[in-house]
């Protein structure tokens, strides 16, 4: 099992690392090629869109299938899109296409891996497995960014094929390895609007569910649009990106001590105490907002790197606090609980980096000011999750004691 276990953690590695490659490279390619800088948000919002949208297509598709054979699919799919964009960096079309395809497949992988994981462990091991499974894509997200500007400064194609070939011969070792679970119940369909989402939205964790929406539109703005702006500032290269990648990932991984769910929380998030979270999520705003605030002024590679670690250490607080906090106010419905927490998740992934970089080609560096007016704004969010006493756990003790 920890065989099986190792190896669906690199799948889901590589699905977040696919994720996060494209970041230092894609702005490099918009520009070398001469097209509107709004296409670099365009090329990052398809692929959340075509993610998220098909991803309850995918979990049934896993119940019916069989959760091995939608990852050697998933894989091989992954694989083809790392592929087209390697060979096609002059095609704008092709270019849109192969992110459609990334976006498509990784949704099945998530799917399929997650209900392998389901069907292969017991109700106590679980939270621990899925942890393991959520480190892994955290991982992909830090490592993700950092060897696509490094590979990147060799050829900007170079990252791609890379991946593309690393992918396919993880899919041989799957089919290798992994074998088909008992099914033990269905997939994370991953719903649009996950069923019951319409009872939590009448309580006080809406303002939570809010809250992770703006954590997100933040943090996927500035990734479309740190590097067109800092080509502009200090004419930045993808390995000095590479490097200032290195530098925030190691900052989000000391705040958060691993990428894992609320119950396995370790770093920073270690000293918060019950009942503390929203303190900590204001706080971590205000450091956003900092770093946010002072990267119009950047001037050289060290004050961007010391822009960009302040903005992350905030945003990565403010995410896994919101978890935490989100979890404990959900009553007990969980799973509900999660689903509307990634909605609202996709729907920053998807908001932002089309919206963030059209108004850069408009405003220019003046759009971070825009971006921690609304990182200071989104306390409201927290005041008014405070001042309310309609929660979840006060409506069950309520009835309980009716």
């Amino acid at each position: 099992m920890k065989k099986t276990i190792l190896l669906l953690m690199s799948v889901q590695f590589f699905v977040y690392l696919g994720f996060g490659i494209i970041i230092p490279i894609l702005p490099e390619v918009i520009v070398q090629q001469g097209y509107s800088e709004i296409h670099v948000g365009g090329l990052i919002t398809i692929y959340a869109l075509s993610s998220f949208f098909t991803a309850p297509l995918w979990g049934r598709l896993s119940d019916n299938t069989g959760r091995k054979k939608l990852i050697l699919v998933g894989l091989t799919g992954f694989s083809l899109s790392f592929f087209l964009f390697s060979l096609f960096l002059d095609n704008l079309m092709l270019l849109y296409f192969s992110r459609i395809v990334g976006g498509l497949f990784s949704g099945a992988l998530y799917t399929a891996v997650t209900g392998y994981v389901a069907d292969i462990t017991s109700n106590e091991d679980r939270n621990k497995y899925m942890g393991f499974l959520g480190m892994s894509i955290g991982l992909g997200f830090i490592f993700g960014p950092a060897i696509g500007g490094l590979l990147g400064s060799i050829s900007l194609s170079l990252p791609f094929t890379t991946s593309a070939v690393l992918v396919l011969l993880l899919m041989g070792y799957a089919s290798l390895v992994l074998k088909e679970p008992v099914r033990k119940g269905e997939a994370v369909k991953r719903a649009l609007l996950p069923k019951g989402s319409s009872t939590l939205w009448q309580f006080r964790i809406r303002y939570l569910f809010l809250m992770s929406f703006m954590v997100t539109v933040l943090l996927a703005g500035l990734e479309s649009t740190f590097q067109l702006f800092q080509i502009k500032q200090i004419s930045i290269t993808p390995l000095q990106l590479g490097y200032l990648f290195i530098a925030s990932g190691f900052v989000d991984a000391t705040i958060q001590g691993g990428f894992v769910d609320a119950t396995i929380q370790g770093g920073v998030v270690r000293r918060i105490k019950d009942g503390a979270e929203t303190k900590w999520i204001i706080g971590a705003q205000i450091v956003t907002a900092l770093g946010l605030f002072i990267l119009p002024f950047t001037s050289s590679l060290i004050f961007a790197g010391v822009a960009l670690s302040i903005f992350t250490a905030g945003n990565a607080l403010s995410r896994t606090a919101l978890v935490s906090l989100t979890s404990k106010e959900s009553g007990g419905k969980y799973g509900t609980a999660a689903g509307l927490t990634y909605s609202m998740d996709n729907l920053g992934r998807i908001i932002g980096p089309l919206a963030f970089t059209w108004l850069l080609t408009i405003q220019s560096g003046s759009i971070y000011y825009l971006s921690a007016a609304l990182a200071i704004a989104s306390i409201l969010l927290i005041v008014l999750f405070r001042a309310s006493n309609k929660t979840l756990a006060t409506t069950k003790k309520a009835s309980a004691s009716a």
